[in-house]
């Protein structure tokens, strides 16, 4: 599948990423850089390899698992640009 600038156009505006159209050409190419890289990757012959998620076999501590009210609200929103009524205040994304 390739990509053109009209493809990257369209994919950025959906994004909401803006970006100068002298630059489209030069991401089109970039982004068709990466998909041959994975067809490359859909080459490898990978029958009998089990799936893992690391290198390094390790097991995880298990903890209780324990219902909790959350912690300390104000906490929590301490670093956030907006809140109100301990809630996240974010942008609407939906049209």
């Amino acid at each position: 599948m390739a990509i053109d600038a009209a493809t990257v156009r369209k994919v950025a505006r959906l994004a909401r990423i803006a970006e100068p159209e002298e630059k489209l050409d030069q991401l089109a190419k970039e982004l068709n850089g990466i998909l041959d890289w994975i067809e490359q990757l859909n080459e490898v012959d990978t029958d009998g390899v089990e799936p893992m998620t690391t290198a390094v076999h390790t097991t995880l501590p298990m903890r209780d698992d324990v219902v909790t009210d959350g912690g300390d609200p104000a906490r929590v929103l301490g670093n956030a640009p907006k809140a109100a009524s301990n809630f996240f205040v974010v942008p609407k994304v939906v049209e």
